[in-house]
């Protein structure tokens, strides 16, 4: 079984960061492996709503509807996907170190498509460096925004 945390601090306030990151319409803007996410916009996003991530991993693409199956606004989202030969969990969460400042946590676990014992040491760590990679650009582009309204 796969389990990968990462997190990162962002020098933000807690609620601008988990109101970012809970539209899943911004999901492509920090996760350049996922092209759209379709769903029925029905705001505010709650358990039980249905997203269609369209993906594009090693030039392949590929779909995969998630579903919320928990959300506590602004603290933390899990969405779960299964299909025959994948189940995965993502756990997005957030902290506030201050008021200023938010450690942002991301989490997926499960078993992905082609999982074996021989590639899960190489899968988790490129589900690692995937994660980490995402967060720094979220990170990088919602303190740039920020910090540049804030001065305009």
């Amino acid at each position: 079984m796969l389990d990968v945390s990462t997190e990162i601090i962002i020098n933000l306030p807690k609620e601008k960061v988990a109101e970012f990151v809970s539209d899943p319409g911004n999901a492509p803007n920090w996760c350049p492996h996922i092209k759209s996410i379709e769903w029925n916009n029905e705001a505010p996003l709650r358990a039980g709503v249905r997203l269609l991530f369209n993906e594009q991993v090693m030039r392949r693409h590929l779909q995969h509807v998630y579903e919320v199956v928990e959300i506590i606004p602004g603290q933390k989202i899990i969405m779960k996907t299964q299909t025959r030969n994948r189940r995965m969990e993502t756990t997005i969460a957030w902290q506030a170190i201050n008021e200023n400042t938010t450690c942002m946590t991301l989490r997926n676990r499960g078993i992905p498509a082609a999982f074996s014992k021989t590639i899960a040491p190489f899968l988790k760590l490129a589900f690692r460096k995937a994660s980490r990679k995402n967060l720094k650009r979220l990170k990088r582009m919602l303190e740039f925004s920020y910090h540049r309204m804030v001065v305009l």
